[in-house]
């Protein structure tokens, strides 16, 4: 693995996605960073945050939508996401079943060094109430 330089552009990023409060889209992160008044570009913004999330410094994952969102990583090593689809709400998660589901498929079809992304959308308990109660 390259190490990537320090540059004050990644490090405006890394700070923007720290000061949020969930996941956000590279766009919204570039448009909060000139709201600030930062000049980054927006192709600067995403290179910025692939390189977080290749690095483990940032969660990446893909909306219900297909749009990449990005937060910071508040949990060091491999762990999976309860996503809020109303409201955003993120609890990170371990999920030994679905490690050891993954090695096990990868094996039967004769895979090695398998790797996956698993986050589960629905309504958080607040979100369920909310909804029930209309």
């Amino acid at each position: 693995m390259t190490l990537k330089r320090n540059t004050w552009q990644r490090e405006a990023v890394r700070e923007a996605l720290d000061g949020t409060g969930g996941f956000i889209s590279a766009q919204s992160l570039h448009q909060t960073l000139h709201q600030n008044g930062s000049p980054i570009g927006l192709a600067t913004v995403y290179r910025a945050l692939s390189d977080l999330a290749s690095q483990g410094e940032a969660d990446s994952l893909q909306s219900p939508e297909g749009e990449a969102l990005y937060r910071a990583c508040s949990t060091e090593g491999h762990h999976h996401h309860l996503i809020c689809r109303n409201c955003g709400l993120t609890v990170e998660i371990e999920a030994h079943e679905v490690e050891s589901w993954a090695k096990r498929v990868a094996a039967e079809h004769g895979f090695t060094e398998a790797a996956h992304v698993v986050d589960v959308f629905g309504l958080c308990a607040d979100c369920s109430a909310r909804a029930a109660a209309h």
